[in-house]
């Protein structure tokens, strides 16, 4: 760990407990909940005009002359982030895959394109789409395709990112709270893990990761960064360098800032922080069976992992490297995830480790602020699945292979084995509700 980077650590430390004061300050507060809804309206920190025209941003379809691929995934950042409305789920699947190293340590994959004339290193995502064969570049072919060498292969489910400015806005400290809370009950049979990943925009600098399902993004603008070049090939001000450069006629970087200063970048990443929470059903969640549901819930340790209530910091913090300050819109609000937004082993690993060199191409590993072991502990675990808009779901956990609540449930074993159990040994009506609790989020 470089000086810098520790001296980064160690002045976190000193201030977990300041910061941890002020979450207990804020809850006992009970600051208001955080608006939500499923209707595209403002959650208030831009106006609903500038909302709906970054809107327009977040749903645009890209072709090859706005510098789509040579890689990619969607032509959109709606492709994958649809249901019910802009910013929410869908059932895309990315691709990912490795392989393990003599000392069974994970290993990104190398993949050679256009007859080995170029090989694409230093990451696990595998891009389903490609631009050539075109008119341009008739007889060059960058398809990718996984070798027999990577014989560890996953699919990763997109995610929801309606909320996801609270997300961003929930302090470090809350985070870390929450882990040493959960390792030191029950001789640490739950216990979240933490993990300081690089905030892009804000070079040298490191905070908890809270995006993706491997927690590899701190900030929104990072994780829109990333998403827009490695899954829609458009390279901006964040990734500058394109996966492969063959068959790319576009100049770089794709985006350029407009007469306001900003990137399509930055209006997707504005839409995203301005988006309301999921909202619940309502009427679901009034019924009899929904509230007792949702005691079961807390009577079986759900919550341990699937916190149900954070508070953002206040209107006014710097976070994400100092490069975003909390806005009153988002600041000292209440939201109700039911995600402790921490990596756990809970037995549906997929062994793939997403490495920070990955989602911060300007970083020397030898700099960053985890050690590289770190980031290879999580290879069997994943960021707890926020259950809010999980009834907008009809294929569930990271890889969208269970198709009913009660399939996801009883696939959780690892950390989350002697809950599954208690599950299993409720009475039939006792279930029923907890389904029903879980269908009203």
């Amino acid at each position: 760990m470089s000086a810098t980077w520790r001296a980064g650590v160690v002045a976190g430390a000193g201030a977990f407990s300041i910061f941890l004061i002020a979450a207990l300050l804020c809850f006992a507060q009970q600051p208001a909940d955080a608006p939500t809804g499923y209707d595209n309206q403002t959650n208030g920190l831009v106006d609903q005009k500038t909302h709906a025209s970054d809107q327009v941003a977040f749903d645009r379809v890209l072709g090859v002359d706005d510098g789509l691929g040579p890689l990619y995934n969607g032509q959109s950042c709606r492709e994958c982030h649809e249901n019910p409305t802009s910013g929410g789920a869908s059932q895309i699947t990315a691709l990912r895959v490795g392989h393990l190293d003599a000392q069974g340590d994970f290993q990104d994959p190398e993949i050679p394109v256009a007859r080995g004339e170029q090989t694409i290193k230093g990451r696990s995502l595998i891009n389903d789409r490609s631009i050539c064969p075109n008119i341009n570049s008739p007889n060059t072919d960058v398809q990718e395709h996984v070798p027999d060498t990577e014989t560890i292969r996953a699919v990763h489910i997109s995610l929801n990112m309606l909320g996801d400015g609270y997300v961003e806005a929930v302090p470090d400290a809350a985070l870390l709270a929450i882990s040493q809370a959960q390792c030191s009950r029950d001789s640490g049979r739950i216990c979240g893990k933490a993990l300081h990943v690089p905030v892009v925009e804000a070079p040298g600098q490191a905070a908890i990761g809270r995006f993706g399902w491997k927690d590899q993004q701190a900030s929104v603008l990072s994780f829109a960064g990333d998403a827009y070049l490695n899954e829609m090939g458009i390279t901006n001000k964040l990734f500058k360098k394109e996966v492969v450069y063959l068959c790319n006629t576009v100049i770089e970087p794709n985006e350029n800032a407009g007469p306001d200063g900003l990137e399509n970048l930055d209006l997707i990443a504005r839409f995203i922080r301005a988006t309301r929470a999921p909202a619940r059903d309502a009427t679901l969640a009034a019924t009899p069976s929904a509230q007792h549901g949702g005691e079961v819930f807390a009577k079986l340790g759900c919550e341990s992992c699937h916190v149900s209530s954070l508070v953002t910091a206040p209107a006014g913090t710097k976070i994400d490297g100092g490069q975003f300050t909390v806005p009153e819109a988002l600041g000292s609000k209440t939201i109700h995830p039911y995600g402790d937004y921490l990596l756990h082993d809970v037995g549906t690993g997929d062994g793939i480790v997403i490495f920070p060199a990955e989602t911060d191409p300007t970083l020397d590993p030898a700099t960053s602020a985890t050690p590289l072991a770190e980031f290879q502990s999580t290879r069997n675990k994943f960021r707890t699945a926020p259950l809010w808009g999980v009834r907008m779901r009809p294929r569930l956990m990271h890889d969208g292979a269970s198709d009913t609540l009660s399939d996801a449930i009883l696939r959780h074993k690892g950390e989350a084995l002697q809950t599954e159990q208690a599950f299993q040994g409720l009475s039939s009506s006792d279930q029923q509700d907890l389904l029903n609790f879980l269908k009203s989020l």
